[in-house]
């Protein structure tokens, strides 16, 4: 069943209170509610449900307000969970009319609503705060006209993988797996290869690297047995060979992956679907996650640099194979047709669209570049803090969604986030001028009558 939404009542209850009888009707989380459009949200996300018979789902104004909340003050689920109780300002955001002592929603509702809705719904909340800086004057439309792109990688919430670590965790998943099936293994090495594992950390650490062979082959003969053993034991059972398929073959992939093999590698067991990207850093020579495309505007706008579009690039693309899809997507994110992108070196050999092609300008590029685009080209950097904003305070640094849905929606939402911080910002500068020049006026006035 469709969600219902909220609609304002204006009643009076004789033992709640009413939210805009105990807020600041000035604050800027207040203006901005009342500027974001809900209802488009409302029908945008609403498609996702059907009109069957049943128990209706939760407001899209609530849920699409947690979300846009959570990453414009970076805050986890649980996080956010717990301050929507304590804050009212947060449950006037979300549409509530009265203050709610306890939530009107399960923790988990978050994950299941972000599954629901998936990349293209979730799109519609970064395109609102576009709309919104507009609204309030923090941007215009012309200002989307021009934009900068770039790459980063959005990084998995892993451990750092190393082969001891993926092969001693294999074993242990085989066996937590046979036990919950009840397969009674002949040795379940839980002892030894702990006890394996910490001495290939100690001898690596001293540089003894002869040593910590010896237990990495010690760690994978564990897991070979384990591997044969449930083989033998699942064969011909039909069911238990099917549950098992895709453990046994992951584990088989950890003890036969090699660099440049081929296939495709194994980083995390429980994320089978990280990828290791190498972008020169000397700090950090090999990130685990996803390639990610952010794209902002070429000019300052009044409000900021805005982040105007986010989209996961799994497979590792060459970042100028990227802009045949990147661009079309801008242009139907914001309503507005490109007419200069900017871009680093990295972009050389792009494969943009005909009717982009010759508004793509890239680093170190000689032909078509006037003194205008020269000078232009120094402003192709600002795109590097809107990336580190996204990554530090809007929860694009680690991402802790699973999966590959996880991993396309992340940055979507980080994006949004950021806009929404942004806007708040802008508001609180406009609210700050108001006051000044007001309190100017009754300088004045009292300097008369003295």
């Amino acid at each position: 069943m469709k969600p219902k939404e909220p609609v304002e009542s204006g009643q009076n209850d004789m033992f709640r209170s009413r939210l805009d009888q105990i807020i600041d009707l000035g604050h800027e989380k207040v203006i901005l509610a009342d500027k974001i459009d809900w209802q488009f949200l409302s029908d945008k996300c609403g498609d996702n449900y059907s009109d069957k018979p049943g128990h209706p789902a939760l407001s899209t104004r609530l849920m699409a307000g947690l979300h846009i909340l959570k990453y414009a003050d970076n805050l986890s689920d649980e996080e956010i969970s717990s301050r929507w109780v304590e804050n009212p300002y947060y449950q006037y955001f979300c549409g509530q009319e009265f203050f709610l002592h306890e939530l009107p929603f399960d923790r988990s509702s978050m994950t299941r609503w972000r599954q629901r809705m998936g990349e293209d719904k979730l799109a519609a909340l970064l395109q609102e705060s576009l709309n919104v800086a507009v609204k309030v004057g923090a941007a215009k439309p012309s200002d989307f006209t021009k934009v900068i792109v770039d790459t980063t990688v959005a990084e998995k919430n892993i451990a750092f993988p190393t082969d001891a670590k993926l092969i001693n965790r294999a074993r242990e998943r085989l066996v937590k797996m046979a036990r919950h099936h009840n397969i009674k293994l002949r040795q379940s090495y839980t002892r030894v290869g702990k006890y394996a594992l910490i001495m290939h950390q100690r001898y690596a650490h001293a540089k003894q690297f002869k040593r910590a062979k010896r237990q990495l082959r010690t760690l994978k003969t564990y897991l070979r047995r384990t591997i044969r053993d449930i083989k033998r034991k699942v064969v011909g059972t039909g069911e238990l060979e099917n549950i098992f398929s895709a453990i046994l073959y992951q584990a088989s992939r950890v003890l036969t992956q090699r660099p440049r093999d081929g296939e495709r590698h194994v980083y995390a067991l429980h994320a089978p679907e990280v990828e290791c990207i190498g972008k020169g850093k000397s700090h950090k020579p090999y990130e685990f996650g996803v390639k990610a495309s952010i794209a902002t505007t070429l000019n300052r706008c009044k409000g900021g640099q805005f982040a105007i579009h986010a989209k996961a690039l799994p497979g590792r693309p060459y970042d100028g194979h990227t802009l045949e899809t990147i661009l079309p997507d801008i242009e139907k994110l914001t309503g507005a047709t490109l007419k200069r992108i900017l871009a680093d070196a990295g972009y050389r050999g792009h494969n943009a669209p005909q009717a982009h092609k010759f508004h793509v300008f890239t680093t170190g590029q000689k032909r078509r570049m006037t003194p205008a685009i020269k000078r232009q080209m120094k402003r192709r950097a600002a795109v590097e803090p809107v990336i580190g904003h996204l990554k530090n305070g809007h929860r694009m640094n680690r991402n802790y969604l699973a999966h590959t849905q996880g991993d396309a929606i992340n940055p979507i939402l980080a994006a949004a986030g950021y806009n929404f911080r942004m806007i708040l910002k802008w508001i609180r500068k406009l609210l700050l001028k108001i006051w000044v020049r007001w309190m100017f006026w009754i300088f004045n006035q009292s300097a008369k009558f003295t």
